[in-house]
């Protein structure tokens, strides 16, 4: 996994957000893996992303800032070549479904070496 800039998120990448959470006056970091299915207000401070994961078959989507002082880090888990900005149509798509729509730049690259 290699560590990514704010400015350089996508929709249909899987990333990795390391967030600090303050507990009982302690610090811990809280790690959120998902999908990114939107980003908005470009590249301003306001900049926010839209990351979807589906835990005990049930999809919970968290909006986060991306230039927050509390995330620590961001690392990207694998990335798709989509043709939309805004990926809200796999809401209502099952896992597999999202898979098949998502096609991986790595297995593509896979594929030709195979040749």
């Amino acid at each position: 996994m290699t560590s990514i800039k704010p400015e350089d998120i996508k929709p249909g990448m899987t990333i990795k957000i390391f967030q600090k959470v303050e507990e009982n006056k302690k610090t811990r970091l809280q790690q959120i893996e998902g999908l990114v299915l939107a980003r908005k207000h470009g590249g301003e401070q306001g900049a926010t992303i839209t990351v979807r994961k589906i835990l005990d078959g049930v999809g919970v989507e968290w909006i986060i800032p991306i230039f927050s002082p509390k995330i620590n880090k961001i690392e990207l888990v694998r990335e798709a070549k989509v043709k939309r900005s805004k990926l809200y149509f796999l809401r209502h798509k099952s896992q597999k479904a999202i898979q098949s729509k998502l096609k991986t730049a790595s297995s593509k690259k896979r594929a030709s070496i195979k040749k």
